[in-house]
């Protein structure tokens, strides 16, 4: 009676996990990857950057010292970046792992970004990230959306990718298309416009990542450890003040948009309305005490709208607040928190 009772708990999860997973496997199957020293450079904490001797893979390291990153050699107009990661174990509340497209080195003031960022784990809880768009300095526009991981991130790889073409973006989980931005007349400059580098950092965030900061970097824990490995970067490259390319761009846009990866499925389609159903629990589309009129971009769901209280978060959550980041390499306010969700999955 037990086992029967813990299998009808339990199969609504399985259901959700196996159609979130069921898209087609061979959606990057055939998207060549490069060595780090064919695409990219240290960024920060140089030491804590450990190579491996085929160059394939590479490990950022956060200590008590400091955490680490790397950046593509290249900005490029519109691209495929993508990466399998493997994210750090054990206690990681606090602990930050970004991989993202940016150019704020280059436009500080009107910097356009692409984000996934990890945001630190308690032992035993879900993963959750959050993707981000901002485009010509729109800081102040956050567009946030925040999930949970339907798997443990930190058992074996997995593949994490940015499709940034002139017409949209999808951001992927593994074969999972979790989020597509179209680009339409009314978002003007927020849509991202001018070249971008691939950045992936690890840091610490203890002020903000995890639970709002109610979880802090705990460092007899240290090292932090994040893998990665089979990089991609799928795009044209060009001089980010003049946006002049090496090469015509012409074929490499063609093939970007043609490609595989590209196109959203009926599949696809629904394996995405799956993860956004299950696994989302704050999108800006929803928080209408931030945005009283959605963005021009949002697609408005009935099915995801009545999940969702007027601050964009789940009915059953509990609590809320603000958080401030600032890092070094970059620095932006995002006036939505980090907050506990009180039903686990």
């Amino acid at each position: 009676m037990e086992k029967k009772m813990m299998m009808m708990i339990l199969l609504p999860f399985l259901l959700v996990s196996v159609s979130v997973c069921s898209t087609a496997a061979s959606t990057f199957n055939n998207v060549s990857t490069i060595s780090f020293d064919e695409g990219y450079v240290p960024l920060f904490g140089d030491f804590n950057l450990l190579r491996a001797p085929d160059g394939n893979s590479v490990r950022l390291v956060l200590d008590r010292y400091t955490g680490s990153g790397f950046i593509s050699s290249s900005l490029y107009n519109h691209g495929l970046f993508s990466a399998k990661i493997k994210l750090p174990s054990d206690y990681t509340a606090g602990v930050v792992v970004a991989f993202y497209t940016s150019n704020g080195d280059v436009f500080e003031k009107n910097h356009d970004e692409l984000d996934f960022e990890f945001l630190g784990n308690i032992d035993g809880k879900p993963w959750r990230f959050q993707t981000n768009v901002y485009g010509n300095g729109s800081t102040n526009r956050g567009r946030e959306e925040r999930y949970n991981l339907w798997f443990d991130p930190t058992r074996d790889y997995h593949r994490y990718s940015i499709l940034w073409t002139a017409k949209h973006i999808i951001f992927y989980v593994d074969d999972v298309p979790i989020r597509e931005v179209v680009r339409s007349e009314e978002m003007g400059g927020d849509y991202p416009a001018k070249p971008m580098a691939l950045y992936a950092t690890i840091w610490d965030a203890s002020t903000w990542a995890t639970q709002g900061g109610k979880y802090k970097v705990d460092y007899k824990y240290a090292p932090f450890v994040s893998e990665f490995k089979d990089l991609v970067l799928h795009g044209c490259a060009v001089d980010p003040i003049q946006q002049v390319s090496s090469s015509g761009c012409s074929e490499k846009e063609a093939d970007l948009e043609s490609a595989d990866y590209a196109v959203i499925t009926p599949d696809r389609r629904t394996a995405m309305s799956n993860f956004r159903q299950k696994y989302m629990y704050y999108s800006y589309c929803y928080d209408t005490l931030r945005y009283s009129t959605p963005p021009p971009e949002c697609v408005i769901v009935p099915e995801e709208k009545i999940r969702f209280k007027d601050t964009g978060r789940l009915k059953f959550s509990s609590g809320h607040g603000t958080h401030h980041r600032r890092s070094k390499r970059r620095s932006r306010v995002s006036k939505v928190a980090a907050q506990n969700q009180a039903k686990e999955i």
